[in-house]
């Protein structure tokens, strides 16, 4: 039951809500009450109804209180809830679109395909915003625990939901669109996939939102920096520890094997000449090696981005023949969600922390955009300051100016959504898109990960080409 506390002059009244008489109840003997009002209860349905009930019931004490006080204000207690923002829902809606649109238009438009290496294109945007989306959640998640223990719990073993869930759909198990077959050899299973790394985020992130945060009061941008210091200290020697390998260790030359099946009597020995430090071309860099060194070569993403680039295509920017000259690593595996690189995709997460922190702690619109707007444009800017100077920005090798421009722009795009959902409430346009956001994860497997088109090539007329899917120009041709 919700119960509002008046102000008032002299004495103390109360009024309490009876959604069966749908009215409020005046308790105590108070009289000259002041139009301010403060919320005294965490139920926030009940808190709506009151809030409704004092703006819009013409039977109400407070509707006789004179138009120049500006009505009553409410403000909402610390233990009180929030209601949720649209705007999360409509931002990971538009990541989801994005993800489907490039997962199809990428092939006839190749601009907005993934770049082949250094670059970045529509498509490499869509990683890093589900990645900062989940730490924006992370921190309205975690607001309120009344248990730490049992939080940290239920975070591990959602995280091994995604893990596994991940090792199921991109591990090798099924066999594509055109192959009827499904199964995978252990031995040459991928281990790390985009679901694996979202998991390893969110764990990390989950972790330091529940265990690492001071509580000292929050009323600037330098007191947030304050209470959430040991979050700041963390994302900070998660990026030193990037950059120290990548650019620290030393890359010897290696050798692979094609094909990889190590039974086969026709395997030809590629070798690849290295012998530096702080590359960051294809061939000798620090995410590969450490790759190569702990998942095993046969462990990783067999179809290389790079297979795509001018080196290693003579229908570059799409896959294709071998130039003549081809170097030797232009067939090897790589993974693009690879160990190394998946400490600065922890990074994104942690700055998305942050600006969920802002929406937790800061109730004004302004302050909110203001406090969104200048982290985003210090990121995008050192991103691509980093960039010109020759860290360049891969999405593949998940580069501190690939991490800092992407991060960047998804605040930025964050405060668009908020602006025009929760500020403007131009909200008539978004139902499909909250829809795919509120299931984002089930429309990335049936669509992203090609189970629905695996299921309906299943059911075929006397021959396995002749399927729904050949039909409509999806499946292999006769």
């Amino acid at each position: 039951m919700g119960s509002y506390q008046l102000i008032r002059e002299k004495k103390d009244a109360r009024l309490r809500w009876d959604p069966q008489q749908g009215d409020v109840i005046v308790e105590g003997e108070g009289k000259n009450l002041s139009p301010r009002i403060e919320v005294i209860t965490s139920d926030a349905t009940s808190n709506n109804d009151l809030e409704l009930f004092f703006q819009k019931s013409p039977t109400s004490p407070l509707s006789t209180l004179p138009k120049s006080s500006g009505g009553p204000h409410f403000r909402k207690s610390k233990s009180g809830g929030s209601a949720r923002l649209l705007s999360l829902d409509i931002f990971r809606g538009i990541t989801v679109a994005l993800m489907i649109f490039v997962e199809y238009a990428g092939g006839i438009y190749p601009a907005i395909n993934h770049s082949p290496w250094d670059g970045i294109t529509l498509a490499d945007f869509v990683m890093p915003f589900f990645l900062f989306i989940v730490g924006v959640s992370l921190a309205l998640a975690y607001k309120n625990m009344p248990c730490r223990l049992t939080a940290t719990g239920k975070a591990i073993h959602r995280a091994l939901k995604l893990l596994i869930l991940g090792l199921f759909l991109q591990g090798g198990y099924f066999h594509g669109i055109k192959n009827l077959t499904y199964g995978v050899d252990v031995e040459r299973i991928r281990w790390m996939g985009i679901l694996q790394r979202i998991a390893i985020s969110f764990l990390l992130a989950a972790m330091c939102e529940i265990w690492l945060k001071g509580d000292n009061k929050v009323n600037s941008g330098q007191s947030l920096l304050k209470r959430y210091h040991q979050q700041w200290a963390m994302a900070i020697m998660v990026t030193a520890l990037y950059l120290s390998l990548f650019y620290g260790l030393y890359v010897p030359d290696w050798e692979y094997q094609m094909p990889m099946d190590i039974s086969s009597s026709e395997a030809k020995i590629f070798t690849v000449k290295c012998g530096v430090r702080g590359d960051s071309g294809p061939a000798c860099n620090a995410v590969g090696m450490i790759d190569r060194k702990i998942l095993g070569i046969q462990h990783l993403y067999a179809r290389a981005i790079y297979g795509r680039s001018k080196e290693c295509s003579v229908n570059s920017p799409n896959y294709g023949p071998l130039p003549l000259d081809a170097p030797s690593w232009c067939q090897a595996p790589f993974d693009p969600e690879g160990l190394l690189s998946s400490l600065m995709a922890i990074v994104t997460c942690f700055i998305g922390l942050h600006y969920g922190h802002i929406i937790v702690h800061f109730k004004d619109h302004r302050v909110r955009i203001q406090q969104w707007l200048v982290p985003s444009s210090c990121l995008v800017l050192l991103g691509v300051t980093c960039d010109c100077l020759g860290m360049h920005a891969n999405k593949v090798l998940y580069s501190f100016s690939y991490m800092c421009i992407t991060a960047g722009s998804a605040g930025f795009l964050f405060t668009a959504v908020y602006m025009m959902v929760d500020v403007w409430g131009y909200r008539h346009w978004t139902t499909i898109l909250k829809w795919m956001g509120t299931n984002a994860l089930l429309i990335y497997i049936l669509v992203s990960c090609n189970i629905l088109p695996v299921l309906l090539q299943g059911f075929y007329w006397r021959r396995p080409e002749n399927n729904i899917l050949t039909m409509i120009g999806v499946g292999p041709k006769k």
